[in-house]
């Protein structure tokens, strides 16, 4: 059997890949992406349709490649990202491999390197329907009924949002989070965690990383207020504790939980005001963004349980992030939780890398300007191992000088 060899082996042809394809073919390491599906595929099919970046072009993009024909502060949809991401892919001629999938890795037994086990295949889910987010499209691919959807971070509050302007019923499990501003003043948000430094805080300490975040660029960019999604409709919930026949239990966090993103909203307009006058700026006040939405009932009585039938909720929809799976990475890299041990990117194990992780290096490593500065840095330590593994020769043998 025909063995084929590669020096670098990337998995995955998202945005982390291409990234980083860019800056291995920059120092002329030969390298191959494999993606199961197609370039940029959880873009395609891994969101739903009417999502929209959650930063203006200008700000969450690849520094060699702009958004051509996008306004900057335009916020784009998933199919324009993938577009992008596929633009960027031929832009550096990154040499991707679709529709092979990796299905394990196991390290040589007598030298450097591994054995990658690859394949192609689908895996399908198919009641009371049950889907991650990552499987929801649009409001008519649900059943007729009342959504629950756990989880309010960016995706989960859209969805509901968008749900909600659909006429369905909505339940909106909420727990802690950040809710920034949209805009301020005459910036987004993104501009101001800029100024202020916080997009390039550094990584925490692992298990600590508070990465539930509330904002959106639908419906050309709005603040997401969860009293405001109260008002319009949508009933909230603490933090999705238990099911039991038919019940689902709810913690009685749900006023906390809105308190503390409430604080890190009112914190950030401090930070700005506070920026901008000891910058001097120009900028127009705005103290109608302290107003809050009067508290809906939801809130003041908080419920407790919901009994799904009683209800009419024929879906559950779980928008409570990802699970890093690497089962079929074969070494001994992760802690007991199966999060890599790594720091910046580069494994605790010798000729392994990761890229793409929340909090990899800063608190903007999972956005795409944030992938791509990891990417130069995964890069810089891959190329200076090589120079180490290409080193042919001996170390001078230095003589006592009486010699």
């Amino acid at each position: 059997m025909t063995v084929e060899t590669i020096d670098t082996l990337v998995v995955g042809a998202g945005q982390a890949g291409i990234a980083l394809s860019e800056h291995l073919g920059l120092n002329a390491v030969p390298h191959l992406i494999l993606e199961k599906n197609r370039i940029a595929e959880s873009w395609r099919t891994g969101r739903w349709d009417g999502l929209m970046t959650n930063g203006p072009v200008w700000h969450d993009r690849f520094p060699n490649l702009e958004f051509n024909g996008d306004h900057p502060d335009q916020f784009v949809s998933k199919d324009r990202v993938a577009e992008y991401i596929s633009e960027y892919a031929d832009m550096v001629a990154a040499p991707v491999r679709t529709g092979v999938e990796v299905f394990e890795a196991v390290p040589l037994p007598d030298r450097a390197g591994f054995r990658v086990e690859t394949s192609a295949g689908v895996i399908e889910d198919a009641g009371l329907t049950q889907l991650h987010s990552y499987h929801y499209r649009y409001p008519d691919q649900l059943p007729d009924g009342a959504v629950m959807i756990v989880g309010a971070g960016s995706s989960g509050a859209q969805i509901a949002d968008e749900l909600n302007r659909e006429g369905r019923k909505v339940f909106l499990s909420v727990g802690p989070h950040d809710r920034p501003p949209r805009r301020y003043r005459g910036r987004d948000f993104v501009w101001w965690l800029g100024v202020l430094g916080l997009w390039d805080l550094a990584a925490q300490k692992p298990g600590t990383e508070h990465v539930t975040i509330s904002v959106s660029g639908a419906y050309g960019g709005r603040t997401m207020d969860f009293r405001r999604l109260a008002q319009e409709g949508v009933t909230l919930l603490g933090r999705t504790e238990s099911y039991a026949e038919g019940v689902l239990s709810v913690a009685n966090d749900l006023q906390q939980n809105i308190a503390g993103g409430d604080a890190n909203y009112l914190g950030m307009l401090d930070a700005a005001d506070a920026y901008a006058a000891r910058m001097g700026l120009d900028l127009p006040e705005e103290p109608e963004a302290r107003e809050m939405w009067p508290d809906p009932a939801c809130l003041t009585k908080p419920v407790r349980a919901v009994d799904l039938a009683a209800e009419g909720i024929s879906t559950v929809l779980w928008a409570t992030g990802y699970r890093q799976d690497f089962s079929w990475l074969k070494v001994d890299a992760f802690d007991d939780t199966g999060a890599p041990l790594h720091q910046r990117g580069v494994s605790v194990e010798p000729g392994v890398y990761f890229l793409g992780l929340p909090w990899q290096s800063r608190r903007g490593s999972t956005f795409l300007w944030g992938v791509w500065h990891d990417a130069k840095l995964v890069d810089a330590q891959i190329a200076i191992q090589r120079a180490y593994q290409q080193y042919d020769g001996e170390a001078a043998i230095v003589r006592p000088a009486a010699e």
